[in-house]
């Protein structure tokens, strides 16, 4: 199993930038496939990023890519997704997850992702 604690969400106007991290303990996070997902008040959950545990293939939503980058950090246990030029649809609460799979055709579905850590809101003002 892992263990996935979130960090870094707030409070930033239009245009600007955050830097989530997602801290891993337990089993060794680079035998795992790193999801981001975000909810809205209201929403499903939705895929916005992933980086496969095998070689390393990043995937990301539409709406995200140019703006967000994915990342992992093997040697320290974590992962971040650099958000840039945020815009107030981006608002959500960010959820950061793993899963053993590696199917660039699965990794963006919440449901195979079996381990989530709590969520870090972010809230993009215009």
């Amino acid at each position: 199993q892992v263990q996935l604690v979130e960090s870094g969400g707030g409070l930033v106007q239009a245009g600007g930038s955050l830097r989530l991290s997602c801290a891993a303990s337990g089993r060794t996070f680079s035998s795992y496939t790193m999801g981001w997902f975000r909810q809205a008040p209201g929403k499903v959950r939705v895929f916005v990023a992933a980086i496969s545990r095998s070689d390393g293939r990043i995937l990301y939503a539409d709406s995200v890519r140019g703006r967000f980058t994915i990342s992992r950090d093997n040697a320290k246990n974590t992962g971040n997704l650099q958000m840039n030029r945020l815009k107030p649809e981006d608002s959500a609460n960010y959820y950061c997850a793993a899963t053993i799979q590696t199917s660039v055709l699965l990794i963006t579905t919440p449901n195979i992702y079996p381990y989530w850590g709590q969520g870090t809101q972010v809230t993009v003002s215009s």
